[in-house]
């Protein structure tokens, strides 16, 4: 399905906001890889080194540095690139940095999706908007089954809170200016991603080659949560396949839960586990991990998706489960230990993505 969906995408202007994020990055390459006309709109990569920095697509793209909290800035991409297609992924994306900085996080989460929908009310040329949130938007009441997407949102972290945000604002812009013009608006609630050139701090799978890198134990600060960990590709190929359906038909347009079946709703400590497993097996090193509570701000214990509504209405069904995910991104580590082109193993990742869906 998604090779069908990405022949569609040649030719067209595509806008993304956070291009140079991990996510924006591997979104851009498949872009890329299809024939779109890509801008991206979005502050320097957040780490160095970054995936977008070793892919080096500068002369790819049209990649323009810019601040969404900077509306008059973002209005002149918009008018310069008149784009088709926005997906908005500019983010403040870490829970632990929101308790830091929580008037950054709001200002960039809420504010910065106010602007970016402002310009798609200004432009004319957009047919098709997708704001990529996350499973945290929901008001989590730490149940074992899978949050639906009607129900309450909420967020007890300023980063959850502020996509819970980012989420109404959506909505009010939908119902207020857009229900009488030929665009079609959604958002997108994915779940914990993981794959190669991930260098953000607190997040698992980085700090696992963080500690391998300097031959420690792996600090694991809650290994009983439960995340609906996916491979980065995963949600990235639902974006562009919901913005495109819905750019053919705007009957497509809501909001929808990204996530992988229960069965890969994994505790922290296992991922971690299965992690050491397969970089061992690689390696021939003995990575291990440790329990150690850091007494670290609060964040949800339990968390689960139901994605029965896009499984039903685009009959999608995940491809690499996580198993295969932990390995796509130790490979692409040692990979990139080895001194191998980024672009090429970032390409042909996802070409071994698309092989698997057939």
């Amino acid at each position: 399905m998604m090779k069908d969906v990405l022949r569609k995408y040649q030719g067209k202007r595509v806008l993304i906001t956070g291009h140079t994020g991990f996510k924006g990055t591997w979104m851009t390459q498949m872009l890329l890889m299809a024939g779109a006309e890509v801008t991206g709109f979005a502050l320097e990569p957040p780490t160095e080194p970054s995936l977008f920095g070793l892919c080096k697509p500068e002369t790819q793209i049209r990649s323009v540095p810019g601040d969404i909290r900077d509306l008059p800035g973002l209005q002149r991409v918009f008018e310069e690139t008149q784009p088709e297609i926005v997906i908005h992924m500019a983010a403040q994306p870490i829970v632990r940095e929101s308790y830091r900085n929580p008037v950054y996080t709001y200002e960039t989460n809420v504010m910065g999706t106010v602007n970016v929908l402002e310009c798609v009310r200004n432009t004319a040329s957009v047919k098709s908007f997708v704001n990529v949130t996350t499973d945290k938007v929901y008001k989590n009441r730490e149940w074992e089954w899978g949050y639906r997407e009607n129900e309450e949102l909420g967020g007890f972290d300023p980063y959850s809170n502020s996509k819970a945000c980012s989420e109404l604002v959506t909505d009010s812009y939908r119902n207020a200016f857009f229900q009488d013009r030929d665009i079609a608006i959604s958002t997108c609630r994915a779940g914990n991603v993981i794959g190669g050139g991930d260098f953000a701090a607190d997040r698992i799978i980085p700090d696992c080659i963080r500690a391998a890198e300097r031959g420690d134990q792996i600090i694991v600060r809650n290994p009983f949560s439960t995340r609906p960990y996916q491979h980065v590709l995963e949600p990235v190929a639902v974006y562009l396949m919901l913005a495109m359906k819905q750019y053919e038909d705007r009957k497509y347009a809501g909001n929808y839960n990204v996530g992988p079946d229960e069965t890969d709703c994994w505790t922290t400590g296992s991922l971690v586990t299965e992690f050491c497993r397969q970089w061992n097996e690689l390696t021939g090193e003995n990575l291990a991990w440790v329990n150690q509570y850091d007494g670290g701000p609060h964040e949800a214990n339990y968390l689960k998706l139901d994605c029965s509504k896009l499984k039903k209405t685009f009959d999608w069904k995940p491809v690499w489960y996580v198993k295969t995910a932990v390995r796509k991104a130790v490979e692409f580590e040692l990979a990139r230990r080895c001194g191998s082109d980024i672009q090429s193993c970032v390409r042909g990742q996802i070409e071994e993505y698309l092989a698997a869906e057939e």
